[in-house]
């Protein structure tokens, strides 16, 4: 596979040697007081940890609806904080985004454009014609939501068409479209479900996983290394968010948020080598 967003994600995987994304969800009342004065709190707190991690992921993960919470100072954080982001590290900005085709177009444009996004998440629920915007981006890439890592997660993800769940359908026509335009399409699987993570795998090798659910969510590790990467050697992006960006309350956050990080990239390689 030779299309921009996979491109660039495996080579920081290479690079860095890991599969550890950061996510960036700050929440203004849990940031240290050391930034809570700043005049971007939001941006202070995630430039430093960008600044203090960004040799130890392949990827960062932006939460849009936390920088939204502080409105236009939070959109603005937000930009910045994309911009101070090593250049060869992908970032994938979670916001679930799946609406109708003239207003994905507006939110590709914002996306991408605005924001300089390499990838997003996405929801499937209406179709391809929602993903068709983020999708004609041959050095873009999309996430589609599949599986995810929240408990009610099976009350719509389980139900069944022709005995198939929902969740194995939306793989089936993620791989279609993954083929069908220039753009990468790849998987929301939880690591909270280790049994549907291997059976997406089976059902779709070649799509790369976001796996989310590691750390405060409690997912497990031996899955999502077994069964994350795909059949071309593009490892998984396993995500971890508070329990790396809020390791520590008080002035050495940074330090404590790449030691956490360095921990976690640590044990997914321990397990990567115990893995056959």
């Amino acid at each position: 596979m030779t299309r921009g967003f996979v491109d660039k994600l495996h080579k920081a995987q290479i690079r860095n040697q890991t599969w550890l994304c950061v996510g960036l969800d700050p929440v203004l009342e849990r940031l240290p007081r050391a930034v809570q004065q700043a005049a971007s709190p939001l941006g202070a707190f995630c430039q430093a940890i960008v600044k203090a991690t960004s040799d130890l992921v392949c990827a960062f993960k932006p939460n849009l609806a936390f920088w939204l919470a502080e409105g236009v100072p939070g959109l603005a954080a937000l930009q910045e904080t994309i911009e101070l982001i090593p250049e060869g590290i992908p970032v994938i900005l979670d916001a679930k985004f799946g609406d109708v085709g003239h207003t994905a177009m507006a939110l590709a444009q914002v996306a991408f454009d605005q924001l300089g996004a390499d990838a997003v998440t996405t929801n499937p629920y209406l179709g391809v014609d929602a993903l068709r915007p983020f999708l004609e981006r041959a050095d873009r890439g999309i996430f589609l939501l599949a599986r995810t890592s929240n408990p009610s997660a099976p009350d719509l993800q389980d139900l069944r068409t022709d005995d198939v769940p929902v969740f194995e359908t939306v793989a089936r026509l993620a791989s279609g479209w993954d083929g069908d335009y220039p753009g990468s399409c790849g998987l929301v699987v939880g690591a909270t479900y280790p049994a549907e993570l291997t059976r997406l795998r089976e059902i779709a090798p070649t799509l790369p996983f976001l796996i989310p659910g590691v750390g405060s969510q409690g997912g497990g590790l031996q899955a999502a290394v077994a069964y994350g990467p795909t059949v071309d050697g593009i490892g998984p992006v396993i995500n971890s968010s508070r329990g790396i960006i809020y390791a520590s309350s008080t002035q050495d956050f940074a330090d404590a948020a790449r030691a956490a990080a360095l921990d976690l990239r640590d044990r997914i390689n321990q397990v990567r080598e115990e893995t056959p």
